[in-house]
C-alpha cells in the first residue's frame, strides 16, 4: 500500500508578485510551488559542462550512497570528498568509471561553509562564480538571511524526510525534484528520531511496522527546472531527484534571533525554549519510571492533558 489514494497535491501558483507571497500565500503557512519566478540565468546556463568549468577543483565534502534512499538515523552513507568538477561529472551520469564502493553509487552535496562547524553556508562565498547567474526573489528582509545552500544530487537519489526550523525557498534550477511534504500537525505520526523521521520508503511504507502512519497526510509536487518552493518551518519534506539536480535553499529567520540557537549553522537546532521544553519533558518521563505501571499511565496522561491544554491550536486555526 502506497500513499497514492490519500495525497494532497501542492498549489502551483504562476508569476507570484512580493505582495502576493507576503500578504496570502505566507500567511496560510503552507507549502506552495512558484511557477515563473525569475530566478535568473542559471536555469539556462547551469548545465554539467558550465558548471563543471566554473566550480572548478574546489574540494567539496559529499555524501556517497549505495542505495537509492539515503538513511540519517542508520548512516547507510559515507562522507568522501571531491574536486567540485568532478563531483558534477559523476552525478551527471549513473554508471561511474572510478568510484568509491561501486560502480552505481549515488552523490550528494550539500554545501558548508567555509568553516562547516562555524560557517554559514553562502552561495556568494562559496561559489562566486555561480551566484551572479542566481537571482534570489525578494521575498524577505535581507536582515533576516540566515544562509543559502547549494545542492547537487545524482538521479534517483531520496534525502530523508526531515523538517528544518527556519522558513526557506528550494529553488529547483536543473533536474526534476519529486518532494512529498507532511503538516507540523502530523508529528506524532511521522516516526521522529529527533528532526527525523525513522520511515524510509514512503511509496511502499511498512504499516505493519509504522502503523500510524496512515494517519498522516502526504502532500505531493513535481518540481520542474525554474520552480520555487515554499517550505514553511516545521512541515516535513522528502525529496527525490529524478534526474540529475542542482538546486538552492534560502533559509531566513521569521522569528526573533534571540528564538534561535547561536550555534546553529545548518538552521535545523530547535529553538532554544523548545528545545528546553523537551529536555524537560524528557526528565519528567523518565522521573516516572519508578512507579508502578497504573501510577505511570496515570500521571502520563495527565502530563500529555497538560500539555494540550496549554499548547495545541483548536479546531478552528487547525
Amino acid at each position: 500500500m502506497s500513499f497514492e489514494w490519500m495525497k494532497r497535491d501542492v498549489p502551483v501558483i504562476t508569476d507570484v508578485s512580493k505582495s502576493e507571497f507576503l500578504d496570502v500565500i505566507y500567511q496560510k503557512r503552507n507549502p506552495a510551488v512558484l511557477r515563473g519566478v525569475d530566478i535568473g540565468p542559471c536555469v539556462e546556463k547551469w548545465t554539467a559542462e558550465y558548471l563543471a568549468s566554473q566550480g572548478g577543483d574546489r574540494e567539496v565534502k559529499i555524501h556517497v550512497s549505495p542505495g537509492a534512499k539515503m538513511d540519517f538515523i542508520n548512516k547507510n552513507y559515507a562522507y568522501r570528498s571531491l574536486q567540485f568538477c568532478e563531483l558534477i561529472h559523476r552525478c551527471s551520469k549513473e554508471i561511474q568509471d572510478d568510484f568509491f564502493f561501486q560502480k552505481d553509487e549515488l552523490y550528494y552535496l550539500r554545501s558548508l561553509g567555509d568553516d562547516p562547524r562555524k560557517g554559514i553556508a553562502d552561495v556568494k562565498a562559496q561559489f562566486p562564480s555561480l551566484a551572479d547567474d542566481l537571482k534570489i526573489p525578494d521575498f524577505f528582509n535581507q536582515d533576516q538571511f540566515f544562509s543559502s545552500v547549494f545542492r547537487v544530487g545524482s538521479a534517483n537519489l531520496q534525502l530523508w524526510t526531515h523538517y528544518d526550523v527556519m522558513d526557506n525557498i528550494l529553488m529547483q534550477v536543473r533536474g526534476h525534484k519529486r518532494v512529498i511534504l507532511f503538516s507540523p500537525r502530523d508529528a506524532n505520526h511521522l516516526y521522529l528520531t529527533g528532526d527525523k523521521s525513522a520511515v524510509m520508503d514512503l511509496d511502499n511504507p511498512d504499516f505493519e511496522k509504522y502503523p500510524d502512519l496512515k494517519l498522516a497526510t502526504p502532500y505531493h509536487c513535481l518540481l520542474e527546472p525554474g520552480d520555487v518552493l515554499f517550505i514553511p518551518a516545521l512541515w516535513f519534506h522528502n525529496v527525490v531527484s529524478l534526474d540529475f539536480s542542482v538546486a538552492v535553499n534560502v533559509f531566513w529567520r521569521h522569528l526573533d534571533i534571540s528564538c534561535y540557537d547561536n550555534k546553529d549553522t545548518y538552521g535545523n537546532k530547535d529553538p532554544v525554549a523548545a528545545s528546553k521544553a523537551l529536555q524537560i519533558i524528557q526528565r519528567g518521563v523518565k522521573s516516572l519510571e519508578d512507579l508502578p505501571d497504573e501510577y505511570r499511565d496515570f500521571y502520563g496522561r495527565r502530563l500529555v492533558r497538560e500539555i494540550e491544554k496549554k499548547t495545541y491550536l483548536v479546531d478552528d486555526k487547525r
